[in-house]
């Protein structure tokens, strides 16, 4: 209900509706987010209606990563306390805090993921191995990068989140190795040029990882696309074979009342005929006896007459 002010009423806040449509399973997503937009517009709220309709539909690894999140707040919680500790010793370069906070990162993304492939089996969408890859994918990307993490924690996740390149396969590579110490440069000139090549080696490898991530980024929207492209055409495969058996079945429904009509028709047909037969024979019969009827009027007419 609008209430007398103009703002939202219950159920009409835009956050609302979208924690609302990405709670739900994907094949739902699109005919939600048109309902609750055409009533935005109804409504006359034009801004909120752009917003819930410009919302993506999630794939199903995206779907999983959040139903994972809404389920399971409180591993969520400290799943992302992990993410924010694990980005700290990365950036302070702690290589004892980054082992063991990336055996623990392997340990609870393995165990995540598996709670979320059993959430979406118990909800009766089971993930294949690929999408449970996607999703595991998801997960380290919400460890390595704030981004992804914030998008996780709002639980509005739409497809697979990239891990930062810099991250890898597993933080604990991008320590760098110890060196053996050198003898101390007393050369200021000496330790300027130094200094200065390992800036531009770090701001190369800067723009190189930033290159990756946008290309990832880039690749995953495709991906993503694509991915929901493909959902789409086959909820709508669905859809028509749905449509078509049930079309198949009024027909079969159909048919079998007109077989049903043909053969009710030929037994009326017969029973007509039969009908007229027996209205013939009793009007030849009726002939007959008005014949026999008015020829013994005559007769007893003529005694009558003898008679006197």
């Amino acid at each position: 209900m609008r209430r007398e002010d103009g703002r939202p009423g219950p159920g009409d806040d835009v956050e609302a509706v979208l924690d609302e449509l990405y709670a739900l399973p994907p094949s739902e997503f699109v005919a939600r987010r048109e309902e609750r937009a055409a009533r935005a517009r109804t409504r006359r709220r034009a801004q909120d209606a752009r917003r819930i309709h410009a919302a993506r539909r999630p794939t199903l690894a995206g779907w999983a990563a959040n139903l994972l999140r809404r389920s399971r707040p409180d591993e969520a919680q400290r799943f992302l306390e992990l993410g924010r500790a694990l980005r700290e010793a990365y950036t302070t370069l702690d290589p004892s805090g980054l082992k063991e906070l990336s055996a623990q990162r392997r340990r609870i993304v393995s165990e995540m993921s598996r709670q979320a492939a059993a959430l979406a089996r118990e909800a009766g969408r089971p993930l294949s191995d690929a999408v449970q890859r996607d999703v595991e994918t998801t997960l380290r990307a919400v460890l390595a990068d704030p981004e992804a993490a914030a998008v996780w924690e709002a639980g509005r996740v739409e497809g697979v989140l990239i891990p930062p390149s810099e991250f890898g396969a597993d933080a604990v590579a991008a320590v760098p190795p110890r060196r053996e110490a050198t003898p101390a440069r007393t050369s200021r000139e000496d330790t300027t040029t130094a200094r200065g090549k390992d800036e531009r080696r770090r701001a190369e490898r800067e723009e190189r990882a930033a290159r990756s991530r946008e290309e990832a980024r880039a690749a995953e929207e495709r991906l993503r696309e694509r991915r929901t492209a493909r959902e789409e055409a086959a909820a709508a495969l669905e859809r028509a074979d749905e449509q078509e058996r049930e079309a198949g079945e009024r027909v079969a429904a159909l048919e079998e009342q007109l077989s049903r009509a043909r053969t009710e028709r030929e037994r009326t047909h017969a029973e007509l005929g039969e009908a007229r037969e027996r209205d013939r024979a009793a009007e030849v019969e009726l002939a007959e006896a008005e014949r026999e009827a008015a020829a013994a009027a005559r007769r007893a007419a003529r005694a009558e007459r003898d008679d006197t």
